[in-house]
């Protein structure tokens, strides 16, 4: 166990940004008064340490910035709470695939210098499961990309997470890339590839392997930037996903945010997200050519980890899986014991979920 409660952390994520990335996104926004310890600590802490990143970006150019990319990589997209933690940890298990590691998310400009000093103070200080579900929690598993991002650059929708008042404003431009500045939008690009060349250098995979559940509205670009990427797509009961996003969602965002937001309008910004996710995610869908996309049930997945990994490398014509099938049928028997959160749906959540997502129990055929 580390030794701060992720609740209690005295500094949010913000702390491994570059400056001006710091400086851009706290401009012009509003720290209430119950957080400006929380925020001077965290602006103290990065200005210090973005003084490394220049050293960073000097190896970067020098070893990675020019080098290609040898396959294009693969997407675990879906809504919060879908599953795509357990998928991205069992693909991972396969060597081939990098990915971007949760130190990576916090320091992602102290990867190609001083990883073993700054990574041993964060596996001190860092709890080692994730407190909303039980799931691990260490500095080299497999992680989303979107924090790393979010300290790399300001136009990613996890600036929510800092300044919740703001969520849909976010989430319209950075996460579903509608009326972006087109100079932003080229920032994005350049930023996540050089996210990608770090992440595989630092795991040694030649293929990136993805769960950003951003993404999930960002397939246009995504086909665009790799015409040839795999795309896997997870559903999962919506119900089951509400009340599980109601819960992640508040008590992540508790040690990160500098703004208070009411306990209704982040439920209502959990409705309104998810909506504007599906529809999206539904609209471009049809631009992933055919056989580079696979849309799974997780509670299909969840019953047969195994089996249905073996389908995702046959119909995405993924290589390796005869190498990754022992270290996959490991992992996936180490984890059958594990205990997941139980929910009692209660009849307000199942009148808000039908009110607001019946479009997703209808398709997908999970209505009560």
């Amino acid at each position: 166990m580390g030794l701060l409660e992720f609740n209690k952390l005295p500094i949010n994520t913000l702390v491994g940004a570059d400056w001006q990335t710091f400086k851009h996104l706290t401009e012009g926004r509003t720290v209430d008064n119950s957080r400006k310890g929380k925020f001077r600590l965290t602006k103290g802490v990065c200005r210090l340490l973005s003084t490394l990143a220049p050293i960073q970006d000097s190896r970067y150019k020098k070893l990675l910035a020019d080098q290609p990319l040898e396959h294009a990589p693969v997407f675990i997209l879906g809504h919060w709470r879908s599953g795509t933690t357990f998928v991205h940890n069992v693909l991972s298990c396969d060597k081939h695939f990098g990915y971007c590691t949760t130190y990576q998310t916090v320091f992602p400009h102290l990867m190609m210098f001083g990883q073993s000093f700054f990574k041993k103070n964060m596996s001190w200080l860092m709890p080692d499961k994730r407190p909303t579900d039980n799931m691990d929690l260490a500095v080299d598993l497999p992680q989303e990309e979107e924090f790393a991002l979010s300290n790399m650059m300001p136009y990613t929708y996890y600036n929510f997470w800092f300044y919740p008042k703001h969520q849909l404003e976010y989430c319209d431009k950075y996460m579903l890339f509608e009326n972006i500045d087109p100079a932003e939008l080229k920032v994005w690009e350049e930023t996540f590839t050089k996210l990608i060349k770090i992440s595989l250098w630092n795991t040694g995979g030649t293929q990136f392997l993805s769960k950003n559940p951003p993404h999930t509205g960002r397939v246009a670009e995504l086909v665009k930037m790799f015409p040839n990427a795999k795309f896997i797509y997870l559903m999962r009961n919506p119900y089951t996903v509400f009340e599980s996003t109601r819960s992640f969602f508040t008590n992540t965002i508790e040690p990160l945010r500098l703004q208070d937001i009411s306990k209704e309008e982040l439920e209502q910004n959990i409705l309104k997200v998810y909506a504007k996710l599906y529809h999206k995610y539904e609209a471009d869908k049809h631009l992933i050519p055919e056989g580079n996309l696979i849309e799974v049930k997780f509670e299909d997945f969840e019953a047969d980890a195994l089996g249905m990994t073996q389908q995702i490398y046959q119909t995405l014509q993924l290589p390796g899986w005869n190498e990754a099938e022992q270290a996959i049928s490991q992992y996936v028997a180490s984890k059958k014991g594990y205990k997941k959160n139980k929910y009692n749906y209660d009849p307000r959540t199942v009148e808000l979920v039908e009110k607001n997502w019946g479009f997703a129990l209808d398709q997908w055929g999970y209505r009560k």
